[in-house]
């Protein structure tokens, strides 16, 4: 198993608390008298996931009454998304890098100013191009949250950090299922720029509870001040917005496989990401170490990040699609088919957490994945006997949502206990994957539809497809590194 050579500088030591009690800590005083629980750190940093979540899937739902508002179209009431996309993608890995530098305390404070102020902001956007711009800026603090949160929980928890991670990634279903309904009851009962202001009261407490409570980082774990890779950067910055507009283009109708219009962004982002992995492979202090990318280990939890979670995130926002196209369900019951997918993936997420230590990471990996695509096939299947339309795509929802709570925890522990000091690069790294994942899924699923005189049909193909992939993917399993236990 690699491992990163500084490591031995965050392993837990154990002292004896007033009482007799053992405590777990980090050097630099984590678990220290005088210290605010864990519990309520956790709290904290889970608000701001919470806060992600909900932001990524409400603005979706006023799309329609954003357009009205703002007299726009409906190409550029899109681009709300888009821009925030972009702007996230571009930012994750500069985040990871920053809090690595600067302190995760640093990091996550700023960011929550900046995705507080840039909401209030948006909410008094007058135009879409301004409201466009202020979304990109939103992005660039959102994207700070989950690499310098997860480097919180790293650095402060001590040996119980294993478990707060998980945790933490079973907030983002609650924000994925709340999002819709928030959105619906704003728009129907306020306006439009209320989904930006529901931001602000949440991002003002997590400002001011984050300034009072949280731990300063012990700079002297941190590596010594480098010089920023800028060109490190702006190649990576090239590749994933090029890449982007060259996806968003794909499902147009008008646009061909040989069109410049798809081409020339797309070879943008070959060429750019070539450079990329060209530079850190040689740059002496490259922003993101290549190992961490596609290392033994990283590589393949990595890969497995974009197929299992991102992939099939993607493929699931596009059930309320299908559900309408094959089966004529209406918006509110299409709408509410993935309220069981969520559920299923924070309780099962929850109970995974809880025996990962005995399970070790690669059976949830195993039995999660399995399930995850038995899940698929049942979406690609019709009803069978007296079993409605509804029940059975929500059945299917459920199965992948608990397949997805099973193997999320182990997933996310698999590449941080390798190098628990790349903590918030790792972070970056899992939800840049999972975004990419997404990106893809959905670009080509409705690239595929715009062709097709069947979209119904078409799209139960798509997921055979996706379980096929991920068939092909669960051969990588026994490459994860194997670990049982705290780390």
């Amino acid at each position: 198993m690699e491992s990163d050579p500084a490591e031995s500088a965050t392993t837990p030591v154990t002292r004896a608390a007033p009482g007799g009690t053992a405590v777990a800590r980090l050097p630099g005083g984590a678990g220290t008298p005088g210290q605010p629980r864990r519990e309520l750190l956790f709290a904290i940093v889970a608000l701001t996931m919470l806060m992600m979540a909900i932001n990524t899937t409400i603005v979706a739902t006023a799309l329609d009454a954003l357009q009205h508002g703002l007299q726009t179209s409906v190409n550029w009431a899109g681009w709300t998304i888009t821009a925030y996309a972009m702007g996230f993608m571009v930012m994750l890995p500069v985040s990871g890098r920053l809090s690595e530098r600067w302190g995760n305390r640093r990091i996550f404070l700023a960011s929550a100013v900046v995705f507080t102020v840039a909401s209030l902001l948006c909410g008094f956007a007058n135009n879409i191009y301004l409201l466009i711009v202020l979304r990109m800026v939103q992005a660039v603090g959102g994207a700070g949250f989950t690499p310098s949160a997860t480097g919180i929980i790293v650095e402060h928890f001590g040996d119980e950090r294993d478990r707060y991670v998980s945790f933490f990634g079973s907030i983002y279903p609650v924000g994925f299922m709340l999002g819709p309904i928030f959105g619906g009851l704003f728009v129907q009962y306020l306006d439009w720029q209320a989904i930006f202001f529901v931001n602000v009261p949440v991002g003002v407490a997590v400002i001011l509870l984050g300034a009072r409570y949280l731990p300063r980082s012990d700079t002297a774990q941190r590596p010594a001040a480098q010089k920023t890779d800028w060109l490190g950067i702006l190649l990576l910055a090239a590749a994933v917005v090029s890449g982007m507009l060259a996806a968003s283009y794909l499902g147009e109708t008008d646009v061909h496989a040989w069109s410049p219009t798809l081409l020339a962004p797309l070879l943008v982002s070959v060429l750019a990401l070539w450079g990329f992995f060209r530079h850190i492979r040689r740059a002496a202090h490259p922003f993101v170490q290549p190992r961490l990318i596609v290392g033994p280990g990283f590589g393949t939890v990595n890969l497995l990040n974009l197929l299992f979670t991102g992939a099939t995130i993607g493929a699931l926002s596009l059930v309320p699609l299908y559900a309408t196209n094959r089966y004529g369900l209406g918006a509110l019951d299409s709408g509410t088919l993935l309220i069981a997918q969520g559920l299923a993936a924070v309780v099962l997420s929850v109970l995974a957490t809880l025996a990962l230590r005995r399970t070790g990471y690669r059976l949830p990996i195993y039995v999660g994945g399995a399930i995850v695509i038995a899940g698929f096939l049942l979406l690609a299947m019709k009803p069978v006997g007296a079993v409605s339309p509804y029940w059975w795509l929500a059945g299917a929802a459920f199965l992948i949502g608990a397949g997805s709570g099973i193997l999320s925890p182990a997933s996310r522990n698999a590449g941080l206990q390798l190098a628990p000091r790349r903590s918030s690069t790792l972070a970056a790294l899992r939800s840049m994957c999972n975004a990419t994942g997404s990106i893809i899924a959905i670009s080509l699923t409705t690239a595929v539809l715009a062709a097709s005189s069947d979209p119904g049909g078409t799209q139960a193909w798509v997921y055979v497809f996706t379980a096929v992939v991920l068939v092909v993917a669960l051969t990588l399993v026994a490459r994860v590194p194997e670990h049982h236990g705290a780390w």
